[in-house]
């Protein structure tokens, strides 16, 4: 099996290639939408997944989370569950134990999850612990995927506002190329143990 580099120095990140997400960004709005969006997504095996929160910037201050992003290989869904709250079909999807739903620092996402509806998370893939096999020690995803692919995920937009009304391109861009490149570290990563 491949082995990678188990570290990696910021200042060789820095020097790397921008990697964004390619395809078509999807901003859902109303709890209506999102149960079009978990109907479509149920016929797929594979998501790429993210959420973001409002930073805040004072003690004692401490957000819900705002956003849930939703990523295919051509299309990233992202759900403004500051505007939607948690559906139902929301819920069942995030139980769906057929459907596996790839990030990292998952933990971290299900408690946020959970501040705003508690439900018994299923089918979920933690790349943390799947990319020590290939023999890399890193944590981060940026640090990760730049590892594996020799590109850097910008983080530009990570403090930004996830509760303003409209969300910016760049924060768009910047949520589903999380969410995506999740994806598509898992894709990389079966290929390889495959051949």
């Amino acid at each position: 099996m491949t082995a990678f580099n188990a570290h990696i120095e910021k200042s060789e990140i820095t020097a790397m290639p921008t990697v964004t997400f390619p395809g078509r960004i999807i901003t859902i709005n109303t709890a209506a939408d999102v149960d079009k969006v978990v109907k479509a997504l149920s016929k797929e095996k594979l998501l790429g997944f993210d959420t973001e929160t409002r930073p805040a910037f004072r003690k004692g201050v401490q957000y819900k989370v705002s956003l849930l992003q939703l990523s295919t290989s051509d299309t990233c869904f992202l759900i403004r569950l500051c505007n939607t709250g948690m559906p139902e079909s929301l819920i069942s999807l995030l139980e769906n134990s057929k459907i596996l739903k790839i990030g990292v620092s998952l933990h971290d996402d299900y408690q946020s999850l959970a501040r705003r509806k508690r439900f018994k998370a299923g089918g979920f893939f933690d790349l943390q612990k799947y990319v020590s096999g290939f023999g890399i020690e890193e944590m981060s995803l940026q640090k990760i995927y730049a590892i594996i692919f020799g590109e850097r995920i910008s983080k530009n937009q990570q403090l930004s506002n996830w509760e303003q009304d409209i969300l910016t391109d760049k924060q768009k861009q910047y949520a589903a190329t999380d969410a995506w490149a999740c994806l598509n570290i898992y894709n990389r990563l079966k290929e390889l143990e495959r051949k």
